[in-house]
């Protein structure tokens, strides 16, 4: 029986269905959070909710924050809730209206070093566009060691440091995503005998009928040939056949190069994410 509360309550799996409803008003906004709905179980999760006779909205508080159909009052709820704990996320994202209203009630709790990104347009393709590279391939466990490689060399020019410097989570991700076959690879000669990967992107999420891309990159001696579009109409065209019927991804907006690779392979605006990176 639902309770009229007026505070942020951590949600058990007696949950889930609720949550889940309230991701489906909008999959591509809500996928960071979905992705956890099924790990919600009899104790009480890192799903946070406020109730008021119903579920009006819910955060996912893990390493990351994201808000889930909040408003501005439930925003302060949630960052009165967390500004009063010692902080376990890294960053907050999701919907640039939430993200940014939420930072601004964090921002004198948190605020020191952080980087804000306000503005990444939220991209959704459901077929492919142009040329299909014949040579991207979903990956398999047996790549992930040579996968690793371009995954921190993505991450660090993205975030701008070396995630294995804060232990071995960050490869053990690259080995999960290759075991589920959600990483897409392109590979070609090292010129030492062996070979690297020249192309590559991951499903980061998936849920709803939704699969987020994440991770993309081209190896940089390779860029501006076209690698990185075939590569892209590839992974769409991929996904789309065999995974889900939608493609999402998110994209800073002073990407201009990124931004044309996805206005190319079928991808179109459907919103705007936001990213605060905390120090």
């Amino acid at each position: 029986m639902w309770r009229r509360s007026g505070k942020v309550h951590r949600l058990t799996g007696r949950y889930r269905d609720d949550v889940r409803t309230l991701c489906a008003t909008d999959p591509v906004a809500t996928i960071l959070a979905a992705v956890n709905v099924p790990g919600m179980g009899i104790g009480a999760s890192n799903m946070l909710g406020v109730l008021d006779l119903r579920l009006t909205s819910a955060a996912w508080y893990g390493a990351n924050l994201v808000p889930v159909r909040t408003s501005h009052s439930d925003r302060r709820l949630y960052a009165d809730y967390v500004a009063s704990r010692p902080r376990s996320c890294s960053s907050i994202v999701g919907p640039a209206e939430e993200v940014l209203d939420l930072w601004t009630m964090l921002a004198p709790a948190w605020g020191d070093g952080a980087e804000v990104r306000a503005c990444q347009p939220s991209l959704v393709a459901t077929r492919p566009c142009g040329p299909i590279d014949p040579k991207v391939r979903p990956a398999t466990v047996a790549d992930a060691k040579m996968i690793a490689p371009a995954s921190v060399a993505m991450f660090t020019e993205e975030v701008g440091y070396d995630p294995t410097a804060y232990g071995p989570g960050y490869v053990a991700r690259v080995y999960e995503l290759a075991r589920a076959g959600h990483t897409f690879i392109r590979t070609g000669p090292d010129g030492r005998g062996g070979q690297r990967v020249e192309f590559k992107a991951d499903i980061g999420a998936l849920a709803g009928g939704v699969a987020q891309v994440q991770g993309v990159w081209t190896a940089p001696d390779l860029r501006g040939r076209g690698i990185g579009t075939a590569g892209m109409a590839a992974v769409v065209d991929h996904i789309t056949r065999t995974i889900a019927p939608r493609v999402s991804l998110y994209v800073n907006d002073y990407n201009l190069a990124a931004l044309a690779i996805y206005q190319r392979t079928g991808f179109t605006k459907v919103g705007e994410y936001a990213t605060v990176l905390l120090a």
